[in-house]
């Protein structure tokens, strides 16, 4: 049965690498992106020696990893599996003999892996050559942030699982897949670093998960987080991740006992 779960993820690879040019425009917008950010910064700066505890150094570099590990854990399983509730082939799907949610994780795990490979890897190369990005001398940072990388991907796809979950019961979940959106970007500090919001809504985003997903391993990369600071926030990735299960399960138990296929 294991082999069946491991095929979903060789064959969402392929198919990604099938496709591999779309994402050479992927790794342009991505360097644009890092590029306004790293000018706009440069600007705020001037001579500060540091904000919200980056310094501009630091700063630059978290901009750079943080975009570059979007490409990662970045997927559109949230859509994927509202598609196959309102076409209906999510009938089709639930009576085979695989564990539907599970089959979408190795899909995302093999999209994943494939921007992993061929997006993330040379889009942070190329950061590396137009911005001055410094990577972590620490041999323990790297093994911290690599696996709080994983975790990342772990809790967006649970949270992409959840929001795709819910168009079994409001049947078009268009505005919620975008507003997950936003919120995660905004929330993760992929749009701003977590450190720089007002005191208030800095305590709230820190009773978030979406902190999880690019603001901790990023603090990690940049060296505001050492020794065994690392594993106290890789502490928390899993603890979201165990939180996270419960609406999960919940949610696909709840769909099961309700399939409702619209036009079907």
């Amino acid at each position: 049965m294991l082999s069946v779960y491991t095929d979903f993820i060789r064959i969402r690879f392929l198919t990604m690498l099938a496709y591999r040019v779309n994402y050479y425009s992927g790794i342009l917008i991505y360097s644009m992106n890092i590029g306004v950010y790293y000018f706009t910064y440069q600007a705020i700066y001037g001579g500060a020696g540091s904000i919200g505890g980056f310094t501009a150094a630091q700063m630059t570099t978290y901009v750079a990893v943080s975009w570059m590990a979007r490409a990662f854990y970045f997927n559109n399983l949230d859509r994927e599996i509202s598609t196959d509730i309102r076409d209906g082939s999510i009938a089709i799907q639930m009576i085979r003999p695989y564990n539907y949610v599970l089959v979408k994780c190795m899909q995302g795990l093999g999209e994943g892996m494939f921007r992993f490979l061929l997006f993330m890897i040379p889009g942070m190369a190329i950061a590396m050559l137009l911005f001055p990005v410094k990577l972590p001398s620490d041999p323990v940072a790297w093994i911290g942030f690599l696996v709080m990388l994983f975790f990342s991907f772990l809790i967006n796809t649970q949270i992409n699982i959840i929001t795709g979950l819910t168009a079994f019961f409001i049947e078009n979940n268009e505005g919620m897949m975008r507003m997950k959106r936003v919120v995660v970007d905004l929330f993760s500090g992929l749009i701003l670093p977590i450190s720089l919001f007002p005191g208030w809504l800095a305590t709230i985003a820190q009773w978030m998960p979406f902190q999880a997903i690019t603001y901790l391993p990023g603090s990690v990369f940049t060296g505001r987080v050492k020794g065994v600071g690392i594993w106290n926030v890789l502490g928390i990735q899993i603890i979201w991740l165990v939180v996270l299960l419960v609406p999960m399960v919940i949610i696909w138990r709840l769909a099961r006992r309700r399939l409702f296929v619209q036009g079907g």
